[in-house]
C-alpha cells in the first residue's frame, strides 16, 4: 500500500493573490489584469513543496456561479497562478454560487470540506499531517472540517472567524514557515 503524502491546502484570493478590498471585505480580482501575487509566495510554495507537501489550491469561485464573471477568466488566472507557482499540484475550484441554493457541487463549496477531501483521495493525502493557509473563517472551518490543522493569515477583515485556527500569521511567508517550522 502506497504511503499516504502530507499536504498543503492553500486558500486562493487574499493567501496566494492579493484581494480587492471593499468596506472593509475581501473581493477576488475581477480581470487577469488584477490578478497579482503576494511577494514571496513562489519562493514559499517552493519551500513547502521540497519539504514534501503536495501543494493543493481550495477556492469557491462564487461569481461564476452567480453569473457575475466568466468561467473563462478564473481559468486564466489559473494558468497565469501554475505558471508562477509551478509546484502548486492542483487546483480545485467550487462555482457553487453561495446563495442557499442546492447546487450540485455545494458539499464542495467552503466551510464546507468537499475540495479537500476529494483531493485526498484522489491523491494519496494525508489529511492528519496536512495544513489548510487562508484568510476567511470558510477556510479555517473548512480546514477543521476536513480534520487538518489550521494557518489564518489575519488581514484585519470586517468579519469575524467561528473557529480558533491553530496559528495566525501576517503574511503567507510567515505562514509557511510556521508550517515548515513543524513539520512532522
Amino acid at each position: 500500500m502506497p504511503t499516504l503524502r502530507p499536504a498543503v491546502f492553500l486558500d486562493r484570493d487574499g493567501t496566494l493573490n492579493v484581494q480587492v478590498i471593499r468596506d472593509g471585505k475581501p473581493y477576488p480580482p475581477q480581470t487577469l489584469a488584477e490578478f497579482k501575487l503576494f511577494p514571496g509566495v513562489p519562493e514559499a510554495c517552493a519551500r513547502l513543496a521540497a519539504a514534501g507537501y503536495v501543494l493543493i489550491v481550495a477556492t469557491n469561485q462564487p461569481d461564476v456561479g452567480r453569473g457575475d464573471q466568466d468561467q473563462s477568466v478564473v481559468e486564466a488566472m489559473h494558468d497565469r497562478l501554475r505558471e508562477l507557482v509551478p509546484t502548486i499540484a492542483q487546483i480545485e475550484v467550487c462555482y457553487a454560487p453561495g446563495q442557499g441554493i442546492a447546487h450540485p457541487d455545494d458539499y464542495r463549496r467552503k466551510p464546507e470540506a468537499g475540495m479537500l477531501l476529494d483531493a485526498a483521495r484522489r491523491l494519496g493525502l494525508d489529511l492528519g499531517r496536512s495544513w489548510m493557509i487562508g484568510d476567511r473563517w470558510r477556510d479555517i472551518d473548512c480546514g477543521q472540517r476536513a480534520g487538518v490543522r489550521t494557518v489564518f493569515i489575519d488581514f484585519g477583515y470586517a468579519e469575524e472567524l467561528r473557529a480558533a485556527p491553530d496559528i495566525s500569521v501576517r503574511d503567507f511567508t510567515a505562514a509557511a514557515d510556521a508550517i515548515l517550522s513543524r513539520c512532522d
